[in-house]
This record gives structure tokens, C-alpha cells and sequence, in this order.
């Protein structure tokens, strides 16, 4: 089922297909979903469809960043004497292909840098990285373990790293068959700050591919998605949701992308649609429990406007909270009943007149339809 904007597939492999097909006149394809969508094993799918032959044959084409490249990398804790924990990779990786001639610390290191304030090591017999702040007095350094966010980072730098060994495209280079990048969530673990830098130095580093590789990041942060529309701005960008068992891909074009208003525009359409499932109200729920924090309100049942006949606001406040708990999940969306399709438009209706939005985004049709 199409229209003007939106695309409905009935499995990853479609969508996957689908972006490689934009991605032949397009340098940058951004998409913008909610954890558990399933952008994860988007990224494996678009990779899989990359690959020809078998074994020393085998032929790919995407480097691709997601939780299995922070997978290639693992913690030995020194659980026997406590006193050299190290972080080891996974040697068996084409990732890592020609890790030591690449000088990857020189690398790295300025990457780093932005970030983080902690050194590393990488020991190329043993595959093994050890950071450290400070060095002993024969200038050893002293082991330590880096927090998790700081543990991301130092990943994320490393891919950085090995991205721009591809975007240079230097002759002899391991990672001279790149043709594509895939980027699936970056920044999961890093405040607003860095998600800006990120995203920006990112941009930056794409921009110097003139074209001969192309990119699809996916994301579920909304300041990132919001900061790379603006740096990239001749991207395709989309909003990827699954919808029972088909997936839909939205062309947001030049919709503001900041994820409140596109989740608002969301719920208002399928509210004016009539196919409104239980999940819309976990949707609700999670805008309004934003814009009570925003208002300095201690609970989402102050942004829900009081009727007469319900001063308290009592009914609604209940309805938002059994309908967006218990078995009313995402994964197993049920459609509401026609009663309580009626009080999620008037809960929307009230929430979105209360709370003033362009209403140019949000176009009424003459009849809602149950």
C-alpha cells in the first residue's frame, strides 16, 4: 500500500532493497525509529544483500557500524588477580583486516581526543587494548577500566577511523571494496552535547566521500537524526515503524524533524484514519509525560484538559494509563474499540489545542471513519 509519501513492505529485505535502489541517485539516506523497530537487523539485511561468493571468494560491500561492531569488542576483566583489565577484540573479524600496518593508534588517538580524556594501547600480538590515564615511574601505563559510555565512544572512534580509511580510497587500502557505509545507532549511551558533536563531525567526514561511497544511518535519538537532516540536508529522510506485521517507511521530506512533532503528526493521521491501535496510546502518553516535564508539571495528567462532567480529569488519566500498560504492547498491537477510539481523539484533540502546533501539519479531513 503506497501514497505520496509513505511506503508499506512486508519484510526488512524489501526495505533493505528499497534503500539501495534510492541510494543509486542519492549520497545519504537518514532514518528515523524507535527502538525495537527493528533497525538493527535492517542494517544486517542491507549488508547480506551485499555479499557474492563464499569463503576466501566472498565479496562485500558495506562496512557497517551497529551492536554487533560494539560486539567485536570484549572485556577480560583479570577476574583472577584484579589487576589488568584489558579490552579484546575479536581477531577473526574482516573489521580489524589490516589493523597493525594501518598505525590505527595514530589514528584513533585525534578521534578520541574530542571525546574523552583517557589513553590506549593496542597490543597487536595479544589483540587486546589497554587504557590508562596515568603511567608508572618506569612509564608504564596503569590499567583501567573505562565507564561503558567512555567504552562506546572509544568504538565509535575506532570505526571512525577504519570509515575513513574507506571514504580516502587509497590504492592498496583493505578497505578499498566499500561502497556503501551503514550507520545504525551511533550515540545510544551519550548526552545532547556530544550526540551535536558527533553528528556534526560525522557530517563533516561524509561530506569528503565526493560521492563515490553512499550512507544510510538509522537512529532512534532525535537530536542526532535532527542535527545530521540539518548537515546533510539533500538526504532522503524517512520514518521507519512497523505497523503489525508490515513495516512503513515515511518520506518526511522537509516535515520538521524534531521526533515530538512527527510522532503528533503520527497519531493525528491514524486518528483521522480510524486504525488506531492500543500502542497510539503509549505514543501519547510518552508526549505528554514530555511536555508536563517541560511545563515544570510533576505528572502527565496535568496536560489532559478537564471536562465538566470530570473535573478531576480522573477518566482520562485512567484510560492513558491502562491502555498504554499491561498487554497493550507494540509487539502484539491490538486496534481499539470503536468507545475508546473516541476518547483518544478527544484526549489528542484537546492535548493538541491546549498545546498550540502548525496546523498546517496537521490536516483535518471532513469525517473520521471508526
Amino acid at each position: 500500500m503506497n501514497n505520496a509519501a509513505t511506503t508499506t513492505f512486508d519484510g526488512l529485505n524489501a526495505i533493505a532493497t528499497h534503500l539501495r535502489e534510492r541510494l543509486e541517485n542519492k549520497k545519504y539516506v537518514l532514518l528515523f525509529a524507535f527502538n525495537g523497530t527493528g533497525k538493527t537487523r535492517l542494517s544486517m539485511a542491507f549488508k547480506e544483500l551485499g555479499k557474492q561468493g563464499d569463503g576466501e571468494e566472498e565479496k562485500r560491500d558495506t562496512l557497517y557500524f551497529n551492536a554487533f561492531t560494539e560486539d567485536l569488542f570484549y572485556w577480560d576483566n583479570d577476574l583472577e588477580n584484579g589487576a589488568k583489565r584489558v579490552l579484546r577484540l575479536n581477531r577473526d573479524s574482516h573489521f580489524f583486516d589490516g589493523l597493525q600496518e594501518l598505525e590505527m593508534e595514530n589514528r584513533i588517538g585525534p578521534l578520541l581526543a574530542r571525546y574523552a580524556n583517557f589513553n590506549f594501547l593496542i597490543d597487536y600480538e595479544t589483540w587486546e587494548i589497554t587504557f590508562f590515564r596515568e603511567q608508572d615511574a618506569d612509564g608504564a601505563p596503569t590499567p583501567i577500566k573505562v565507564s561503558r559510555g567512555e567504552e562506546n565512544i572509544f568504538v565509535w572512534c575506532f570505526f571512525l577511523a577504519v570509515a575513513q580509511l574507506a571514504v580516502d580510497q587509497e590504492d592498496g587500502s583493505p578497505y578499498a571494496w566499500v561502497k556503501y557505509l551503514y550507520i545504525d545507532d551511533p550515540i545510544s549511551s551519550l548526552d545532547d552535547n556530544n550526540a551535536i558533536a558527533v553528528a556534526s563531525h560525522l557530517a563533516q567526514l561524509l561530506k569528503t566521500a565526493n560521492g563515490q561511497i553512499r550512507t544510510v544511518i538509522s537512529t532512534h535519538h532525535h537530536l542526532f537524526f535532527n542535527v545530521m537532516c540539518n548537515e546533510l540536508s539533500n538526504a532522503v529522510k524517512g520514518f521507519l515503524s512497523k505497523e503489525a506485521d508490515n513495516f512503513r517507511l515515511a518520506d518526511t521530506g522537509e516535515t520538521p524533524r524534531y521526533h515530538h512533532v512527527a510522532l503528533l503528526k503520527q497519531l493525528h493521521e491514524v486518528a483521522e484514519s480510524g486504525e488506531i491501535y492500543t500502542y497510539h496510546f503509549n505514543i501519547l502518553r510518552n508526549i505528554m509525560e514530555k511536555t508536563a516535564t517541560f511545563h515544570g508539571f510533576r505528572n502527565f495528567s496535568a496536560c489532559l484538559r478537564q471536562d465538566s462532567d470530570d473535573p478531576d480529569g480522573i477518566l482520562h488519566a485512567r484510560l492513558v494509563n491502562v491502555l498504554s500498560h499491561g498487554n497493550y504492547s507494540l509487539y502484539e498491537p491490538q486496534e481499539m474499540l470503536p468507545e475508546n477510539k473516541d476518547y483518544f481523539r478527544k484526549i489528542l484533540r484537546d492535548f493538541m489545542d491546549n498545546y498550540r502546533f502548525n496546523p498546517e501539519l496537521f490536516p483535518v479531513v471532513e469525517e473520521a471513519q471508526a
